[in-house]
Protein backbone atom coordinates (compact mmCIF):
# COMPACT_ATOMS: atom_id res chain seq x y z
CA UNK A 1 0.00 0.00 0.00
CA UNK A 2 1.18 3.50 -0.48
CA UNK A 3 2.40 5.51 2.20
CA UNK A 4 0.13 9.02 2.89
CA UNK A 5 3.33 10.91 1.78
CA UNK A 6 3.08 9.14 -1.65
CA UNK A 7 -0.41 9.77 -2.09
CA UNK A 8 -1.78 12.83 -4.62
CA UNK A 9 -3.99 15.38 -1.76
CA UNK A 10 -7.11 14.66 -4.03
CA UNK A 11 -6.59 11.27 -2.91
CA UNK A 12 -5.81 11.57 0.48
CA UNK A 13 -8.74 14.27 0.42
CA UNK A 14 -10.87 11.62 -0.75
CA UNK A 15 -10.32 8.88 1.24
CA UNK A 16 -10.69 11.03 4.24
CA UNK A 17 -14.22 12.20 3.00
CA UNK A 18 -15.17 8.33 2.60
CA UNK A 19 -13.49 7.42 5.87
CA UNK A 20 -15.25 9.49 8.03
CA UNK A 21 -18.78 7.89 6.92
CA UNK A 22 -20.31 5.55 9.89
CA UNK A 23 -18.35 2.40 9.41
CA UNK A 24 -21.45 -0.23 8.76
CA UNK A 25 -22.50 2.53 6.09
CA UNK A 26 -19.23 1.67 4.30
CA UNK A 27 -19.68 -1.84 4.79
CA UNK A 28 -23.12 -1.74 2.79
CA UNK A 29 -21.52 0.42 0.14
CA UNK A 30 -18.40 -2.51 -0.49
CA UNK A 31 -20.98 -4.75 -0.14
CA UNK A 32 -22.31 -3.93 -3.26
CA UNK A 33 -19.01 -4.19 -4.79
CA UNK A 34 -17.46 -6.69 -7.51
CA UNK A 35 -15.20 -8.90 -6.45
CA UNK A 36 -12.21 -6.87 -8.85
CA UNK A 37 -13.20 -3.54 -7.24
CA UNK A 38 -12.85 -4.50 -3.93
CA UNK A 39 -9.67 -6.05 -4.56
CA UNK A 40 -8.05 -2.59 -5.88
CA UNK A 41 -9.36 -1.02 -2.73
CA UNK A 42 -7.50 -3.42 -0.01
CA UNK A 43 -4.61 -1.21 -1.82
CA UNK A 44 -6.21 1.83 -0.69
CA UNK A 45 -5.48 2.18 3.15
CA UNK A 46 -5.19 -0.35 6.05
CA UNK A 47 -8.70 0.63 7.32
CA UNK A 48 -10.51 -0.81 3.88
CA UNK A 49 -8.18 -3.75 3.94
CA UNK A 50 -8.93 -4.73 7.52
CA UNK A 51 -12.87 -4.57 6.35
CA UNK A 52 -12.43 -6.49 3.20
CA UNK A 53 -10.32 -9.13 4.78
CA UNK A 54 -12.52 -9.92 7.71
CA UNK A 55 -14.05 -13.38 7.36
CA UNK A 56 -17.31 -12.05 8.35
CA UNK A 57 -17.51 -9.55 5.73
CA UNK A 58 -16.29 -12.03 2.59
CA UNK A 59 -19.24 -14.66 3.88
CA UNK A 60 -21.88 -11.32 3.71
CA UNK A 61 -20.60 -10.37 0.39
CA UNK A 62 -20.31 -14.29 -1.21
CA UNK A 63 -24.49 -14.29 0.25
CA UNK A 64 -25.15 -11.25 -2.32
CA UNK A 65 -22.60 -12.28 -4.76
CA UNK A 66 -24.20 -12.82 -8.72
CA UNK A 67 -24.22 -16.12 -10.18
CA UNK A 68 -22.51 -17.09 -13.28
CA UNK A 69 -22.24 -20.33 -15.31
CA UNK A 70 -18.68 -21.63 -15.85
CA UNK A 71 -18.56 -23.90 -18.86
CA UNK A 72 -15.42 -26.22 -18.96
CA UNK A 73 -13.60 -27.54 -21.57
CA UNK A 74 -11.06 -30.43 -20.81
CA UNK A 75 -8.00 -31.32 -22.57
CA UNK A 76 -8.28 -32.93 -25.63
CA UNK A 77 -6.79 -34.34 -28.88
CA UNK A 78 -8.45 -33.25 -32.07
CA UNK A 79 -7.06 -35.24 -35.24
CA UNK A 80 -3.82 -35.57 -33.67
CA UNK A 81 -3.77 -31.93 -32.31
CA UNK A 82 -3.85 -31.38 -28.82
CA UNK A 83 -6.28 -28.46 -27.23
CA UNK A 84 -6.05 -27.11 -23.93
CA UNK A 85 -8.52 -27.49 -21.11
CA UNK A 86 -10.34 -24.00 -21.03
CA UNK A 87 -13.37 -22.32 -19.29
CA UNK A 88 -16.04 -20.01 -20.58
CA UNK A 89 -17.82 -17.94 -17.18
CA UNK A 90 -21.52 -16.69 -18.61
CA UNK A 91 -22.74 -13.95 -16.86
CA UNK A 92 -26.08 -12.71 -15.83
CA UNK A 93 -26.88 -10.92 -18.90
CA UNK A 94 -25.75 -14.22 -20.95
CA UNK A 95 -22.41 -12.96 -22.29
CA UNK A 96 -19.83 -14.79 -22.47
CA UNK A 97 -16.36 -14.14 -20.85
CA UNK A 98 -13.70 -13.09 -23.30
CA UNK A 99 -9.85 -14.17 -21.11
CA UNK A 100 -9.16 -17.70 -20.22
CA UNK A 101 -9.61 -18.24 -16.44
CA UNK A 102 -6.00 -18.24 -15.08
CA UNK A 103 -6.05 -20.49 -12.24
CA UNK A 104 -6.96 -23.27 -15.21
CA UNK A 105 -3.74 -24.82 -16.74
CA UNK A 106 -4.07 -26.53 -20.01
CA UNK A 107 -3.90 -29.81 -18.66
CA UNK A 108 -6.75 -29.55 -15.94
CA UNK A 109 -9.91 -31.02 -15.27
CA UNK A 110 -12.49 -29.90 -13.67
CA UNK A 111 -13.78 -31.86 -9.79
CA UNK A 112 -16.02 -29.09 -8.22
CA UNK A 113 -16.88 -25.58 -7.66
CA UNK A 114 -18.61 -24.25 -4.69
CA UNK A 115 -18.13 -20.63 -3.06
CA UNK A 116 -15.85 -19.18 -5.89
CA UNK A 117 -13.49 -22.23 -5.01
CA UNK A 118 -12.38 -24.62 -8.08
CA UNK A 119 -10.85 -27.79 -7.23
CA UNK A 120 -8.66 -28.95 -9.84
CA UNK A 121 -7.57 -32.83 -11.28
CA UNK A 122 -4.01 -32.48 -12.51
CA UNK A 123 -1.58 -35.48 -14.16
CA UNK A 124 0.70 -34.67 -11.08
CA UNK A 125 0.44 -36.23 -7.57
CA UNK A 126 -1.66 -32.93 -6.34
CA UNK A 127 -4.93 -31.86 -6.71
CA UNK A 128 -5.12 -27.80 -7.32
CA UNK A 129 -8.01 -25.72 -4.95
CA UNK A 130 -8.07 -21.84 -6.70
CA UNK A 131 -10.30 -19.19 -5.87
CA UNK A 132 -10.66 -17.44 -10.16
CA UNK A 133 -11.64 -14.35 -8.55
CA UNK A 134 -8.58 -13.60 -7.05
CA UNK A 135 -5.99 -16.31 -8.24
CA UNK A 136 -4.82 -17.98 -5.23
CA UNK A 137 -4.24 -21.39 -5.14
CA UNK A 138 -3.55 -24.05 -2.83
CA UNK A 139 -1.84 -27.81 -3.95
CA UNK A 140 -2.98 -30.76 -2.31
CA UNK A 141 -1.20 -33.93 -2.19
CA UNK A 142 -3.42 -36.66 -3.76
CA UNK A 143 -5.03 -39.65 -1.35
CA UNK A 144 -2.75 -42.18 -3.37
CA UNK A 145 -0.01 -41.80 -5.46
CA UNK A 146 0.29 -42.88 -9.07
CA UNK A 147 -3.15 -44.46 -8.54
CA UNK A 148 -4.04 -46.73 -11.86
CA UNK A 149 -7.18 -46.05 -13.66
CA UNK A 150 -8.11 -42.76 -11.24
CA UNK A 151 -10.30 -40.01 -12.67
CA UNK A 152 -11.50 -36.87 -12.43
CA UNK A 153 -14.73 -37.28 -12.09
CA UNK A 154 -14.33 -39.36 -9.21
CA UNK A 155 -13.14 -36.52 -6.86
CA UNK A 156 -16.12 -34.16 -5.36
CA UNK A 157 -16.27 -31.06 -3.81
CA UNK A 158 -18.90 -29.55 -0.83
CA UNK A 159 -19.41 -27.25 1.44
CA UNK A 160 -21.62 -27.72 4.77
CA UNK A 161 -22.90 -24.39 5.75
CA UNK A 162 -23.51 -25.68 9.57
CA UNK A 163 -19.63 -27.02 9.87
CA UNK A 164 -18.25 -23.88 8.06
CA UNK A 165 -16.28 -26.83 6.86
CA UNK A 166 -14.74 -27.46 3.02
CA UNK A 167 -14.24 -31.26 1.84
CA UNK A 168 -13.29 -32.90 -0.75
CA UNK A 169 -14.24 -36.42 -1.94
CA UNK A 170 -12.52 -39.60 -3.59
CA UNK A 171 -14.79 -42.60 -4.75
CA UNK A 172 -11.42 -45.10 -4.34
CA UNK A 173 -12.04 -48.31 -6.21
CA UNK A 174 -11.86 -51.38 -4.72
CA UNK A 175 -8.23 -53.25 -4.84
CA UNK A 176 -7.61 -55.66 -7.26
CA UNK A 177 -6.55 -58.60 -5.30
CA UNK A 178 -2.76 -59.54 -5.87
CA UNK A 179 -1.60 -56.26 -6.89
CA UNK A 180 -0.69 -53.26 -4.17
CA UNK A 181 -1.28 -50.30 -6.92
CA UNK A 182 -4.22 -51.66 -9.48
CA UNK A 183 -7.48 -50.68 -8.26
CA UNK A 184 -10.95 -51.58 -9.86
CA UNK A 185 -13.10 -49.48 -12.20
CA UNK A 186 -16.44 -50.44 -11.74
CA UNK A 187 -16.39 -50.78 -7.83
CA UNK A 188 -15.77 -49.17 -5.29
CA UNK A 189 -16.44 -49.51 -0.89
CA UNK A 190 -14.57 -46.76 0.67
CA UNK A 191 -14.46 -42.74 0.07
CA UNK A 192 -11.68 -41.01 1.01
CA UNK A 193 -12.52 -37.75 2.62
CA UNK A 194 -9.85 -34.12 2.93
CA UNK A 195 -11.14 -31.29 5.19
CA UNK A 196 -9.47 -28.06 3.71
CA UNK A 197 -7.10 -27.48 6.58
CA UNK A 198 -6.66 -31.07 7.86
CA UNK A 199 -3.40 -32.67 7.83
CA UNK A 200 -4.53 -35.52 6.17
CA UNK A 201 -7.25 -37.63 4.16
CA UNK A 202 -9.09 -39.99 5.90
CA UNK A 203 -11.22 -43.69 4.97
CA UNK A 204 -14.93 -43.64 5.08
CA UNK A 205 -16.60 -47.13 4.23
CA UNK A 206 -19.56 -47.36 2.46
CA UNK A 207 -22.75 -49.47 3.68
CA UNK A 208 -22.22 -51.78 0.36
CA UNK A 209 -19.89 -52.00 -2.43
CA UNK A 210 -21.03 -48.98 -5.13
CA UNK A 211 -20.87 -48.63 -8.83
CA UNK A 212 -17.97 -46.31 -10.18
CA UNK A 213 -19.57 -46.72 -13.33
CA UNK A 214 -23.03 -44.98 -12.14
CA UNK A 215 -20.43 -42.08 -10.99
CA UNK A 216 -18.79 -41.71 -14.27
CA UNK A 217 -22.14 -41.81 -16.78
CA UNK A 218 -24.44 -39.88 -14.43
CA UNK A 219 -22.07 -37.77 -12.37
CA UNK A 220 -22.77 -36.56 -8.72
CA UNK A 221 -23.93 -33.20 -6.98
CA UNK A 222 -23.15 -31.44 -3.84
CA UNK A 223 -26.26 -29.74 -2.39
CA UNK A 224 -26.08 -28.11 1.17
CA UNK A 225 -23.73 -29.81 2.28
CA UNK A 226 -24.89 -33.10 0.94
CA UNK A 227 -22.77 -35.20 -2.13
CA UNK A 228 -25.65 -37.39 -4.08
CA UNK A 229 -24.76 -39.46 -6.50
CA UNK A 230 -27.03 -42.54 -8.66
CA UNK A 231 -26.47 -46.55 -7.42
CA UNK A 232 -27.57 -49.35 -8.93
CA UNK A 233 -30.70 -50.89 -7.77
CA UNK A 234 -32.03 -53.32 -10.22
CA UNK A 235 -35.28 -54.23 -8.16
CA UNK A 236 -36.69 -50.49 -8.72
CA UNK A 237 -38.51 -49.43 -11.64
CA UNK A 238 -35.93 -47.35 -13.03
CA UNK A 239 -32.96 -49.83 -11.53
CA UNK A 240 -31.05 -46.68 -10.02
CA UNK A 241 -31.39 -44.90 -6.66
CA UNK A 242 -30.00 -42.11 -5.10
CA UNK A 243 -27.20 -42.17 -2.60
CA UNK A 244 -26.32 -39.29 -0.31
CA UNK A 245 -23.13 -38.48 1.79
CA UNK A 246 -23.55 -35.87 4.77
CA UNK A 247 -20.62 -33.89 4.66
CA UNK A 248 -21.02 -32.67 8.24
CA UNK A 249 -21.84 -36.39 9.91
CA UNK A 250 -20.11 -38.25 7.67
CA UNK A 251 -23.17 -40.71 7.25
CA UNK A 252 -25.13 -42.01 4.19
CA UNK A 253 -28.66 -42.55 3.09
CA UNK A 254 -30.33 -44.18 0.35
CA UNK A 255 -33.31 -42.48 -1.62
CA UNK A 256 -35.70 -44.56 -3.43
CA UNK A 257 -36.13 -42.95 -7.40
CA UNK A 258 -40.14 -42.69 -8.38
CA UNK A 259 -42.39 -45.42 -8.96
CA UNK A 260 -43.29 -44.15 -12.72
CA UNK A 261 -42.97 -46.81 -15.64
CA UNK A 262 -41.42 -44.76 -18.57
CA UNK A 263 -43.15 -45.05 -21.78
CA UNK A 264 -39.98 -45.53 -24.62
CA UNK A 265 -40.03 -45.50 -27.49
CA UNK A 266 -39.95 -48.30 -29.89
CA UNK A 267 -37.52 -47.14 -32.04
CA UNK A 268 -35.23 -45.50 -29.18
CA UNK A 269 -32.19 -47.06 -27.29
CA UNK A 270 -32.01 -47.91 -23.59
CA UNK A 271 -32.37 -45.44 -20.96
CA UNK A 272 -30.08 -42.95 -19.30
CA UNK A 273 -30.03 -41.52 -16.49
CA UNK A 274 -27.93 -38.08 -14.51
CA UNK A 275 -28.23 -36.49 -11.51
CA UNK A 276 -28.07 -32.97 -11.77
CA UNK A 277 -28.80 -29.36 -9.46
CA UNK A 278 -31.56 -27.06 -10.24
CA UNK A 279 -32.35 -24.19 -7.86
CA UNK A 280 -30.36 -25.94 -5.37
CA UNK A 281 -32.54 -29.02 -5.03
CA UNK A 282 -31.70 -33.16 -6.46
CA UNK A 283 -33.36 -33.52 -9.90
CA UNK A 284 -32.56 -36.49 -12.22
CA UNK A 285 -32.92 -36.14 -15.55
CA UNK A 286 -33.81 -38.84 -17.98
CA UNK A 287 -33.95 -39.78 -21.91
CA UNK A 288 -33.37 -42.58 -24.49
CA UNK A 289 -30.40 -42.66 -25.76
CA UNK A 290 -29.71 -43.47 -29.18
CA UNK A 291 -28.94 -47.11 -30.61
CA UNK A 292 -26.49 -46.50 -32.84
CA UNK A 293 -24.62 -43.74 -31.02
CA UNK A 294 -25.52 -44.00 -27.15
CA UNK A 295 -24.34 -41.13 -26.04
CA UNK A 296 -26.62 -38.99 -27.85
CA UNK A 297 -29.97 -38.71 -27.11
CA UNK A 298 -33.58 -39.00 -28.64
CA UNK A 299 -37.19 -38.77 -27.73
CA UNK A 300 -37.95 -36.59 -24.54
CA UNK A 301 -36.05 -35.31 -21.69
CA UNK A 302 -37.72 -35.83 -18.44
CA UNK A 303 -36.45 -33.95 -15.40
CA UNK A 304 -37.51 -34.83 -11.86
CA UNK A 305 -37.51 -33.02 -8.82
CA UNK A 306 -37.03 -34.42 -5.23
CA UNK A 307 -39.59 -31.92 -3.63
CA UNK A 308 -39.29 -33.89 -0.32
CA UNK A 309 -36.20 -35.51 1.35
CA UNK A 310 -37.83 -37.08 3.63
CA UNK A 311 -40.76 -38.32 2.57
CA UNK A 312 -38.22 -39.01 -0.82
CA UNK A 313 -41.78 -37.74 -2.77
CA UNK A 314 -40.61 -36.62 -6.46
CA UNK A 315 -42.48 -34.45 -8.96
CA UNK A 316 -42.03 -34.56 -12.85
CA UNK A 317 -40.78 -30.86 -13.16
CA UNK A 318 -40.18 -30.99 -16.91
CA UNK A 319 -41.27 -32.68 -19.87
CA UNK A 320 -39.41 -31.32 -22.38
CA UNK A 321 -40.53 -32.99 -26.15
CA UNK A 322 -37.84 -32.65 -28.26
CA UNK A 323 -34.50 -34.51 -26.93
CA UNK A 324 -31.66 -32.33 -27.15
CA UNK A 325 -28.40 -34.39 -28.72
CA UNK A 326 -26.58 -34.13 -25.08
CA UNK A 327 -26.76 -32.64 -21.69
CA UNK A 328 -24.14 -31.02 -19.83
CA UNK A 329 -24.05 -30.71 -15.97
CA UNK A 330 -23.95 -31.23 -12.93
CA UNK A 331 -25.80 -27.61 -13.70
CA UNK A 332 -28.07 -27.53 -16.40
CA UNK A 333 -30.56 -24.64 -15.85
CA UNK A 334 -29.29 -21.03 -15.44
CA UNK A 335 -31.21 -18.16 -14.08
CA UNK A 336 -34.65 -19.77 -15.75
CA UNK A 337 -32.95 -20.82 -18.96
CA UNK A 338 -31.91 -24.83 -19.83
CA UNK A 339 -28.19 -25.06 -21.61
CA UNK A 340 -28.69 -27.83 -24.26
CA UNK A 341 -26.12 -28.82 -26.41
CA UNK A 342 -26.47 -29.81 -30.22
CA UNK A 343 -24.43 -31.88 -32.89
CA UNK A 344 -23.78 -28.96 -35.12
CA UNK A 345 -20.99 -27.73 -32.56
CA UNK A 346 -23.27 -25.09 -31.04
CA UNK A 347 -24.05 -24.33 -27.32
CA UNK A 348 -27.48 -23.37 -26.80
CA UNK A 349 -29.78 -21.42 -24.05
CA UNK A 350 -33.98 -22.13 -24.22
CA UNK A 351 -37.13 -20.62 -22.04
CA UNK A 352 -38.61 -23.07 -20.55
CA UNK A 353 -42.26 -22.87 -21.13
CA UNK A 354 -45.43 -24.82 -21.29
CA UNK A 355 -47.84 -26.62 -19.04
CA UNK A 356 -48.83 -29.52 -17.18
CA UNK A 357 -45.23 -30.12 -17.24
CA UNK A 358 -45.18 -30.54 -21.07
CA UNK A 359 -42.33 -28.06 -21.65
CA UNK A 360 -41.47 -26.58 -24.92
CA UNK A 361 -37.31 -25.28 -26.14
CA UNK A 362 -38.66 -21.53 -26.71
CA UNK A 363 -36.53 -18.51 -27.56
CA UNK A 364 -33.84 -20.17 -28.13
CA UNK A 365 -29.85 -18.02 -28.18
CA UNK A 366 -26.78 -19.76 -29.91
CA UNK A 367 -24.09 -18.85 -26.73
CA UNK A 368 -21.23 -19.92 -28.24
CA UNK A 369 -19.46 -22.55 -30.86
CA UNK A 370 -17.52 -24.72 -29.41
CA UNK A 371 -15.86 -26.49 -31.91
CA UNK A 372 -13.37 -28.28 -31.76
CA UNK A 373 -13.88 -29.50 -28.63
CA UNK A 374 -16.21 -32.44 -28.15
CA UNK A 375 -20.18 -31.72 -27.26
CA UNK A 376 -19.93 -34.37 -24.57
CA UNK A 377 -16.85 -33.53 -22.50
CA UNK A 378 -18.30 -30.40 -21.30
CA UNK A 379 -19.16 -29.41 -17.57
CA UNK A 380 -21.32 -26.71 -16.73
CA UNK A 381 -21.52 -25.61 -13.06
CA UNK A 382 -23.12 -22.35 -11.63
CA UNK A 383 -20.45 -20.45 -10.48
CA UNK A 384 -19.82 -17.00 -7.99
CA UNK A 385 -16.78 -14.45 -7.39
CA UNK A 386 -15.45 -14.67 -4.22
CA UNK A 387 -13.45 -13.16 -1.61
CA UNK A 388 -13.08 -16.44 0.44
CA UNK A 389 -8.86 -16.47 1.30
CA UNK A 390 -6.73 -19.96 0.89
CA UNK A 391 -3.80 -19.28 2.57
CA UNK A 392 -4.94 -20.08 6.32
CA UNK A 393 -5.13 -23.65 4.59
CA UNK A 394 -1.41 -23.32 3.28
CA UNK A 395 0.53 -24.75 6.81
CA UNK A 396 -1.09 -28.37 6.84
CA UNK A 397 1.13 -31.66 6.11
CA UNK A 398 -0.79 -32.04 2.70
CA UNK A 399 -0.04 -29.05 1.21
CA UNK A 400 2.90 -29.31 -1.33
CA UNK A 401 4.69 -26.79 -3.76
CA UNK A 402 4.07 -27.04 -7.71
CA UNK A 403 6.22 -28.42 -9.73
CA UNK A 404 8.76 -26.12 -11.18
CA UNK A 405 7.68 -27.32 -14.87
CA UNK A 406 4.09 -27.74 -15.22
CA UNK A 407 1.17 -26.45 -17.23
CA UNK A 408 1.95 -24.21 -20.05
CA UNK A 409 5.58 -24.20 -19.41
CA UNK A 410 5.23 -28.13 -20.89
CA UNK A 411 7.09 -29.07 -24.06
CA UNK A 412 3.81 -30.21 -25.24
CA UNK A 413 2.19 -26.62 -25.41
CA UNK A 414 5.34 -25.13 -26.69
CA UNK A 415 3.61 -25.30 -30.34
CA UNK A 416 0.16 -23.86 -29.05
CA UNK A 417 1.78 -21.21 -27.37
CA UNK A 418 4.11 -20.49 -30.82
CA UNK A 419 0.72 -20.61 -32.84
CA UNK A 420 -0.54 -17.95 -30.40
CA UNK A 421 2.71 -15.55 -30.47
CA UNK A 422 2.79 -15.88 -34.40
CA UNK A 423 -1.05 -14.62 -34.53
CA UNK A 424 0.36 -11.78 -32.66
CA UNK A 425 2.90 -10.74 -35.11
CA UNK A 426 0.27 -11.11 -37.84
CA UNK A 427 -1.87 -8.55 -36.04
CA UNK A 428 1.19 -6.10 -35.09
CA UNK A 429 2.52 -6.28 -38.77
CA UNK A 430 -0.88 -5.66 -40.17
CA UNK A 431 -1.37 -2.27 -37.49
CA UNK A 432 2.06 -1.40 -39.19
CA UNK A 433 0.87 -1.95 -42.69
CA UNK A 434 -2.28 0.23 -42.15
CA UNK A 435 -0.17 2.83 -40.79
CA UNK A 436 1.86 2.64 -44.14
CA UNK A 437 -0.84 2.43 -46.04
CA UNK A 438 -2.48 5.62 -44.67
CA UNK A 439 0.82 7.66 -44.57
CA UNK A 440 1.20 6.10 -48.55
CA UNK A 441 -2.29 7.67 -49.41
CA UNK A 442 -1.74 11.17 -47.64
CA UNK A 443 1.08 11.21 -49.30
CA UNK A 444 -0.06 11.00 -52.64
CA UNK A 445 -3.62 13.22 -51.88
CA UNK A 446 -0.79 15.61 -50.78
CA UNK A 447 1.35 15.34 -54.31
CA UNK A 448 -1.89 15.65 -56.45
CA UNK A 449 -3.24 18.60 -54.99
CA UNK A 450 0.59 19.90 -55.30
CA UNK A 451 -0.60 19.15 -59.23
CA UNK A 452 -4.28 20.56 -59.14
CA UNK A 453 -3.03 23.82 -59.86
CA UNK A 454 -1.36 23.19 -63.10
CA UNK A 455 -4.98 22.08 -64.64
CA UNK A 456 -6.59 25.12 -65.92
CA UNK A 457 -10.01 24.36 -66.59
CA UNK A 458 -12.02 24.28 -63.76
CA UNK A 459 -14.74 21.70 -64.10
CA UNK A 460 -12.09 18.88 -64.83
CA UNK A 461 -9.68 20.60 -61.52
CA UNK A 462 -12.88 20.24 -59.23
CA UNK A 463 -13.53 16.71 -60.53
CA UNK A 464 -9.79 15.15 -59.79
CA UNK A 465 -10.41 17.43 -56.35
CA UNK A 466 -13.51 14.73 -55.44
CA UNK A 467 -11.36 12.20 -56.14
CA UNK A 468 -8.19 12.86 -54.59
CA UNK A 469 -10.04 13.57 -51.30
CA UNK A 470 -11.27 9.89 -51.35
CA UNK A 471 -7.85 7.86 -51.92
CA UNK A 472 -7.57 7.65 -47.99
CA UNK A 473 -8.45 4.37 -46.99
CA UNK A 474 -11.26 4.91 -44.41
CA UNK A 475 -9.62 1.91 -42.15
CA UNK A 476 -11.26 0.59 -38.37
CA UNK A 477 -10.00 2.01 -35.29
CA UNK A 478 -7.11 -0.17 -33.92
CA UNK A 479 -7.88 -1.25 -30.38
CA UNK A 480 -4.99 -2.35 -28.20
CA UNK A 481 -4.57 -5.70 -28.18
CA UNK A 482 -5.09 -7.91 -25.26
CA UNK A 483 -2.60 -8.64 -22.60
CA UNK A 484 -4.48 -11.26 -20.77
CA UNK A 485 -5.23 -15.20 -22.66
CA UNK A 486 -8.10 -15.20 -24.56
CA UNK A 487 -10.37 -18.16 -23.64
CA UNK A 488 -10.75 -20.47 -26.83
CA UNK A 489 -14.06 -18.44 -27.90
CA UNK A 490 -12.53 -15.48 -27.91
CA UNK A 491 -9.58 -16.89 -29.84
CA UNK A 492 -11.45 -18.25 -32.25
CA UNK A 493 -13.64 -14.77 -33.28
CA UNK A 494 -9.94 -12.93 -32.77
CA UNK A 495 -8.72 -15.32 -35.65
CA UNK A 496 -11.47 -14.85 -37.87
CA UNK A 497 -11.37 -10.85 -37.05
CA UNK A 498 -7.98 -10.91 -37.99
CA UNK A 499 -8.80 -12.47 -41.19
CA UNK A 500 -11.93 -10.64 -42.18
CA UNK A 501 -9.90 -7.54 -41.30
CA UNK A 502 -7.16 -8.58 -43.59
CA UNK A 503 -8.81 -8.94 -46.56
CA UNK A 504 -10.36 -5.52 -45.98
CA UNK A 505 -7.53 -4.13 -45.64
CA UNK A 506 -6.12 -5.92 -49.05
CA UNK A 507 -9.60 -4.67 -50.97
CA UNK A 508 -8.83 -0.96 -49.26
CA UNK A 509 -5.61 -0.45 -50.76
CA UNK A 510 -6.26 -2.04 -53.57
CA UNK A 511 -8.82 0.37 -54.15
CA UNK A 512 -6.80 2.93 -53.26
CA UNK A 513 -4.11 2.06 -55.36
CA UNK A 514 -6.40 2.04 -58.37
CA UNK A 515 -7.68 5.66 -57.47
CA UNK A 516 -4.35 6.73 -57.37
CA UNK A 517 -3.60 5.52 -60.83
CA UNK A 518 -6.66 7.00 -62.03
CA UNK A 519 -6.11 10.81 -60.93
CA UNK A 520 -2.53 10.14 -62.40
CA UNK A 521 -3.73 9.78 -65.71
CA UNK A 522 -6.81 12.22 -65.59
CA UNK A 523 -4.00 14.64 -64.20
CA UNK A 524 -1.77 14.05 -67.12
CA UNK A 525 -4.41 13.56 -69.97
CA UNK A 526 -5.47 16.95 -68.42
CA UNK A 527 -2.08 18.53 -68.40
CA UNK A 528 -1.11 16.87 -72.07
CA UNK A 529 -4.76 18.49 -73.74
CA UNK A 530 -3.40 21.77 -72.00
CA UNK A 531 -0.09 21.53 -73.90
CA UNK A 532 -1.72 20.28 -77.39
CA UNK A 533 -4.26 23.21 -77.05
CA UNK A 534 -1.24 25.78 -75.97
CA UNK A 535 1.06 24.18 -79.18
CA UNK A 536 -1.93 24.69 -81.42
CA UNK A 537 -2.72 27.77 -80.41
CA UNK A 538 1.05 29.53 -80.92
CA UNK A 539 1.14 28.07 -84.29
CA UNK A 540 -1.52 30.25 -85.13
CA UNK A 541 -0.20 32.91 -84.02
CA UNK A 542 3.15 32.25 -85.98
CA UNK A 543 1.06 31.65 -89.27
CA UNK A 544 -0.58 34.80 -88.90
CA UNK A 545 2.55 36.77 -88.07
CA UNK A 546 3.87 35.02 -91.36
CA UNK A 547 0.96 36.08 -93.77
CA UNK A 548 0.91 39.86 -92.45
CA UNK A 549 4.88 39.89 -92.93
CA UNK A 550 4.56 38.83 -96.52
CA UNK A 551 1.81 41.18 -97.10
CA UNK A 552 3.93 44.08 -96.00
CA UNK A 553 6.97 43.14 -98.44
CA UNK A 554 4.14 43.10 -101.12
Amino acid sequence: MASEETKPKKQRDEECIINGLPGELIERIFLKLPVSTLLRCTGVCEQWHKLIRDPQFVTSHLQDAPQCAVLFFPQESVSGEPHPADAILIDEAWSPSTYAVPVIGPDDFLCGSCNGLLVLYTKSSTLKVANFATGECLHLEKPVKNLRGDHFLFYNFGFHPLSKEYKITHFLGDPVVGSTRSHNNSRFSVIQVYTLGGEKWRDIKTPEALSLNCVKNSGAVNIDGTMCWLIEDMVANWQHAVMTFDLSGESFARIQLPATVHEDCAGGGPRRYWIREIDRKICIATAQACPSLPRRLVGMLQIWELENKTEQRWSLKYNIQYSPDYIPGPNLVHRNKIILQRRDGNLYSYELLGENFNTKLCKMANLLDFFPHKPDNMQSYICVKSLVRLDVYKKTAIARRPKQREGWELKKWEAWEHQLSDYEKLWTRLHEEEHEGIALAEHSSISFNGLLPRILDDAIRQDIGMKINKICPSLPDQQPRPLRRLNCVAQKQDRENLSARLENYSSIMKASREASKSIMSMILSAVENQQRGASGSNAGISSQNRSEGDDAKA
